[in-house]
Protein backbone atom coordinates (compact mmCIF):
# COMPACT_ATOMS: atom_id res chain seq x y z
CA UNK A 1 0.00 0.00 0.00
CA UNK A 2 1.36 3.37 -1.13
CA UNK A 3 2.40 5.77 1.60
CA UNK A 4 0.59 9.23 1.97
CA UNK A 5 3.35 10.90 0.78
CA UNK A 6 3.54 8.57 -2.07
CA UNK A 7 -0.56 9.22 -2.86
CA UNK A 8 0.26 12.90 -2.90
CA UNK A 9 3.40 13.13 -5.31
CA UNK A 10 1.08 11.80 -8.16
CA UNK A 11 -0.31 15.26 -7.51
CA UNK A 12 2.54 17.91 -7.83
CA UNK A 13 1.11 20.74 -7.38
CA UNK A 14 -1.01 20.10 -4.65
CA UNK A 15 1.91 18.04 -3.04
CA UNK A 16 3.96 21.32 -3.12
CA UNK A 17 0.89 23.62 -1.59
CA UNK A 18 0.91 21.67 0.96
CA UNK A 19 4.81 20.73 2.01
CA UNK A 20 6.05 23.84 0.13
CA UNK A 21 8.52 21.95 -2.29
CA UNK A 22 8.26 20.04 -5.10
CA UNK A 23 8.37 16.28 -4.94
CA UNK A 24 11.83 16.36 -6.48
CA UNK A 25 13.29 18.54 -3.90
CA UNK A 26 11.16 16.73 -1.12
CA UNK A 27 12.40 13.41 -2.05
CA UNK A 28 16.72 14.73 -2.37
CA UNK A 29 15.49 16.01 1.60
CA UNK A 30 14.47 12.48 2.33
CA UNK A 31 17.58 10.88 0.95
CA UNK A 32 19.70 13.40 3.31
CA UNK A 33 17.61 12.57 6.07
CA UNK A 34 17.59 8.77 5.95
CA UNK A 35 21.14 8.24 7.63
CA UNK A 36 20.69 10.73 9.94
CA UNK A 37 17.37 9.22 10.69
CA UNK A 38 18.61 5.96 11.28
CA UNK A 39 21.89 7.09 13.54
CA UNK A 40 19.49 9.20 15.60
CA UNK A 41 17.30 5.61 16.10
CA UNK A 42 19.86 3.40 16.46
CA UNK A 43 21.23 5.76 19.46
CA UNK A 44 17.99 5.83 21.07
CA UNK A 45 17.00 2.44 21.04
CA UNK A 46 21.12 1.76 22.65
CA UNK A 47 20.40 4.09 25.11
CA UNK A 48 22.29 2.76 28.43
CA UNK A 49 18.81 4.65 30.79
CA UNK A 50 16.59 2.60 28.23
CA UNK A 51 14.40 0.05 30.13
CA UNK A 52 13.27 -2.03 27.80
CA UNK A 53 15.26 -4.27 25.19
CA UNK A 54 15.61 -3.15 20.95
CA UNK A 55 12.23 -4.34 19.70
CA UNK A 56 10.39 -3.84 22.80
CA UNK A 57 8.55 -0.51 24.02
CA UNK A 58 6.61 1.67 21.30
CA UNK A 59 6.82 1.87 17.49
CA UNK A 60 6.62 4.38 15.31
CA UNK A 61 3.34 4.43 13.80
CA UNK A 62 4.95 6.34 10.31
CA UNK A 63 7.46 5.18 8.10
CA UNK A 64 9.96 8.16 7.59
CA UNK A 65 9.03 9.59 4.14
CA UNK A 66 5.19 10.14 6.76
CA UNK A 67 6.65 11.79 8.97
CA UNK A 68 8.95 13.98 6.92
CA UNK A 69 5.54 15.50 4.99
CA UNK A 70 3.63 15.51 8.24
CA UNK A 71 6.36 17.89 9.51
CA UNK A 72 6.81 19.97 6.29
CA UNK A 73 2.61 19.81 6.11
CA UNK A 74 2.63 21.26 9.74
CA UNK A 75 5.13 24.28 9.09
CA UNK A 76 3.71 25.08 5.48
CA UNK A 77 0.13 25.07 6.79
CA UNK A 78 0.56 25.62 10.07
CA UNK A 79 -2.63 23.62 11.07
CA UNK A 80 -3.42 21.76 14.33
CA UNK A 81 -2.10 19.02 15.44
CA UNK A 82 -5.10 17.48 16.48
CA UNK A 83 -5.73 17.68 12.41
CA UNK A 84 -2.53 16.32 11.25
CA UNK A 85 -3.67 13.52 13.45
CA UNK A 86 -6.95 13.24 11.88
CA UNK A 87 -4.67 13.24 8.46
CA UNK A 88 -2.17 10.80 9.10
CA UNK A 89 -4.55 8.64 11.33
CA UNK A 90 -2.18 9.51 14.58
CA UNK A 91 -3.09 10.86 18.36
CA UNK A 92 -1.93 14.41 18.26
CA UNK A 93 1.04 13.14 21.18
CA UNK A 94 2.48 10.92 18.52
CA UNK A 95 2.16 14.33 16.30
CA UNK A 96 3.86 16.01 18.29
CA UNK A 97 6.37 13.89 19.15
CA UNK A 98 7.23 13.22 16.07
CA UNK A 99 7.23 16.52 14.48
CA UNK A 100 9.78 17.62 17.50
CA UNK A 101 12.46 14.08 17.00
CA UNK A 102 12.40 15.10 13.37
CA UNK A 103 13.07 19.21 13.19
CA UNK A 104 16.74 18.81 14.72
CA UNK A 105 17.86 16.35 12.42
CA UNK A 106 16.89 18.27 9.92
CA UNK A 107 18.33 21.65 11.26
CA UNK A 108 21.54 19.72 10.76
CA UNK A 109 21.18 19.11 7.01
CA UNK A 110 21.15 23.03 6.53
CA UNK A 111 23.38 23.89 9.55
CA UNK A 112 22.91 27.75 8.80
CA UNK A 113 25.57 29.20 10.90
CA UNK A 114 24.41 32.08 13.41
CA UNK A 115 27.85 34.78 12.48
CA UNK A 116 30.28 33.24 10.60
CA UNK A 117 29.38 33.61 6.43
CA UNK A 118 31.23 30.60 4.76
CA UNK A 119 31.47 30.33 1.01
CA UNK A 120 33.33 27.54 -1.16
CA UNK A 121 36.48 27.89 -2.86
CA UNK A 122 34.41 28.39 -6.11
CA UNK A 123 32.17 30.93 -4.71
CA UNK A 124 35.50 32.92 -3.51
CA UNK A 125 36.96 33.01 -7.16
CA UNK A 126 33.87 34.07 -9.14
CA UNK A 127 33.75 38.07 -8.19
CA UNK A 128 36.81 39.96 -6.69
CA UNK A 129 33.77 41.85 -4.63
CA UNK A 130 30.73 39.35 -3.02
CA UNK A 131 27.85 41.66 -2.17
CA UNK A 132 25.76 40.28 1.40
CA UNK A 133 22.30 42.38 2.05
CA UNK A 134 21.57 41.86 5.65
CA UNK A 135 17.63 42.46 7.34
CA UNK A 136 15.73 41.54 10.07
CA UNK A 137 11.77 40.32 10.54
CA UNK A 138 9.42 40.09 13.36
CA UNK A 139 6.97 37.64 14.10
CA UNK A 140 3.87 37.76 16.35
CA UNK A 141 4.09 35.51 19.31
CA UNK A 142 1.27 35.31 21.98
CA UNK A 143 1.32 37.91 24.93
CA UNK A 144 3.96 36.42 27.76
CA UNK A 145 3.02 36.02 30.91
CA UNK A 146 5.82 37.67 32.64
CA UNK A 147 8.42 40.40 31.12
CA UNK A 148 5.90 41.50 28.68
CA UNK A 149 7.79 44.96 27.84
CA UNK A 150 11.07 42.89 26.56
CA UNK A 151 8.86 41.42 23.85
CA UNK A 152 6.92 44.54 23.21
CA UNK A 153 7.65 46.09 19.26
CA UNK A 154 6.90 49.52 19.27
CA UNK A 155 7.79 49.11 15.35
CA UNK A 156 4.90 46.57 15.42
CA UNK A 157 2.69 47.88 18.34
CA UNK A 158 2.87 43.97 19.29
CA UNK A 159 4.48 41.41 21.33
CA UNK A 160 6.87 39.72 18.56
CA UNK A 161 10.41 37.77 17.74
CA UNK A 162 13.01 39.32 15.84
CA UNK A 163 15.55 37.11 13.59
CA UNK A 164 18.29 38.42 11.28
CA UNK A 165 19.71 37.02 8.28
CA UNK A 166 22.17 38.04 5.35
CA UNK A 167 21.70 36.71 2.19
CA UNK A 168 23.59 36.47 -0.91
CA UNK A 169 22.59 38.52 -4.46
CA UNK A 170 20.93 35.51 -5.26
CA UNK A 171 18.92 34.74 -2.38
CA UNK A 172 20.43 32.66 -0.76
CA UNK A 173 20.33 32.56 2.84
CA UNK A 174 24.01 32.20 4.49
CA UNK A 175 23.13 32.95 7.88
CA UNK A 176 20.51 33.50 10.64
CA UNK A 177 20.91 34.86 14.65
CA UNK A 178 18.76 33.31 16.80
CA UNK A 179 15.50 34.63 18.36
CA UNK A 180 15.23 37.60 20.04
CA UNK A 181 12.85 39.64 21.97
CA UNK A 182 11.05 42.18 19.56
CA UNK A 183 12.07 45.12 21.47
CA UNK A 184 15.72 44.89 20.26
CA UNK A 185 16.34 47.31 17.63
CA UNK A 186 18.07 46.18 14.37
CA UNK A 187 21.18 47.52 15.10
CA UNK A 188 22.04 46.31 18.62
CA UNK A 189 21.27 43.22 17.33
CA UNK A 190 23.65 43.37 14.40
CA UNK A 191 26.36 44.80 16.86
CA UNK A 192 25.63 41.79 19.11
CA UNK A 193 25.73 38.80 16.53
CA UNK A 194 29.38 40.13 15.19
CA UNK A 195 29.01 39.07 11.74
CA UNK A 196 32.11 37.53 10.16
CA UNK A 197 31.93 37.76 6.44
CA UNK A 198 34.78 36.49 3.85
CA UNK A 199 37.30 38.82 3.00
CA UNK A 200 36.81 41.07 -0.21
CA UNK A 201 33.29 41.33 0.51
CA UNK A 202 30.56 43.72 1.17
CA UNK A 203 27.51 44.36 3.37
CA UNK A 204 24.25 46.17 2.54
CA UNK A 205 21.33 47.27 5.05
CA UNK A 206 17.83 49.39 5.33
CA UNK A 207 18.45 52.71 7.59
CA UNK A 208 17.39 50.47 11.02
CA UNK A 209 21.35 50.02 10.59
CA UNK A 210 22.04 53.84 10.52
CA UNK A 211 25.41 53.66 12.70
CA UNK A 212 26.46 50.06 12.10
CA UNK A 213 30.10 49.88 11.57
CA UNK A 214 30.65 48.21 8.12
CA UNK A 215 27.58 48.04 6.29
CA UNK A 216 26.94 50.33 3.10
CA UNK A 217 23.70 52.61 3.90
CA UNK A 218 20.93 54.69 1.98
CA UNK A 219 21.42 58.26 2.13
CA UNK A 220 19.15 59.63 5.06
CA UNK A 221 17.49 62.51 4.66
CA UNK A 222 18.67 65.15 6.69
CA UNK A 223 16.20 67.30 8.57
CA UNK A 224 14.69 70.37 6.63
CA UNK A 225 16.75 69.28 3.61
CA UNK A 226 16.50 67.43 0.70
CA UNK A 227 18.42 64.60 -0.71
CA UNK A 228 19.98 65.51 -3.92
CA UNK A 229 19.88 63.58 -7.21
CA UNK A 230 22.77 61.72 -7.22
CA UNK A 231 21.73 60.70 -3.14
CA UNK A 232 18.51 59.79 -4.91
CA UNK A 233 19.88 57.61 -7.31
CA UNK A 234 22.57 56.21 -5.20
CA UNK A 235 19.38 54.86 -2.96
CA UNK A 236 18.07 53.86 -5.95
CA UNK A 237 20.41 51.27 -6.87
CA UNK A 238 21.07 50.43 -3.46
CA UNK A 239 17.26 49.85 -3.00
CA UNK A 240 17.58 47.42 -6.32
CA UNK A 241 20.17 45.04 -5.05
CA UNK A 242 18.65 44.50 -1.54
CA UNK A 243 15.73 43.40 -2.82
CA UNK A 244 16.71 40.32 -3.11
CA UNK A 245 16.64 40.05 0.65
CA UNK A 246 13.09 40.84 1.18
CA UNK A 247 12.29 38.57 -1.06
CA UNK A 248 13.80 35.94 0.39
CA UNK A 249 11.46 36.80 3.98
CA UNK A 250 8.51 37.11 1.50
CA UNK A 251 9.52 33.02 0.49
CA UNK A 252 10.04 32.07 4.01
CA UNK A 253 6.69 33.04 4.92
CA UNK A 254 4.33 31.02 2.63
CA UNK A 255 5.01 28.74 5.44
CA UNK A 256 2.52 29.71 7.96
CA UNK A 257 4.14 29.11 11.16
CA UNK A 258 6.01 32.26 10.62
CA UNK A 259 3.29 34.09 8.90
CA UNK A 260 1.06 33.77 11.98
CA UNK A 261 1.03 34.49 15.60
CA UNK A 262 3.87 31.92 16.64
CA UNK A 263 1.81 29.57 18.89
CA UNK A 264 4.69 27.04 19.60
CA UNK A 265 7.12 27.84 23.19
CA UNK A 266 9.57 30.79 22.45
CA UNK A 267 12.43 28.78 22.58
CA UNK A 268 11.80 26.86 20.03
CA UNK A 269 11.05 29.44 17.14
CA UNK A 270 14.94 29.37 16.40
CA UNK A 271 15.39 26.04 15.70
CA UNK A 272 12.06 26.61 13.32
CA UNK A 273 13.40 29.53 11.70
CA UNK A 274 16.63 28.17 10.68
CA UNK A 275 14.79 24.99 9.48
CA UNK A 276 12.66 27.17 7.71
CA UNK A 277 15.87 28.76 5.90
CA UNK A 278 16.91 25.79 4.98
CA UNK A 279 14.08 24.53 3.36
CA UNK A 280 13.97 28.56 1.14
CA UNK A 281 17.43 27.33 0.41
CA UNK A 282 17.04 23.84 -0.81
CA UNK A 283 13.96 24.90 -3.17
CA UNK A 284 15.00 28.59 -3.74
CA UNK A 285 18.82 29.02 -3.72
Amino acid sequence: MATKSKRFQRRPRTFRAMTGLSKEKYNELLKELQPLYEKSELKRLNNSKRQRKVGGGRKKELLLEDQLMMLLMYYRLYISQEFLGIIFNLHNCNVSRQINYLSPLLSQIFNIPTRKVSLSEAELTEEEIISFFVDATEQQIERPKTRQKRYYSGKKKKHTLKNQIITDKKGKIRAVTKSVPGKKHDKKLFDETRTILPENSDLTGDLGYHGADGIILPNKKPKGKELTKEEKQFNKELSKQRITVEHSFGKMKIYQILSQRFRNPRNKHSLIFKNIAGLHNLMFA
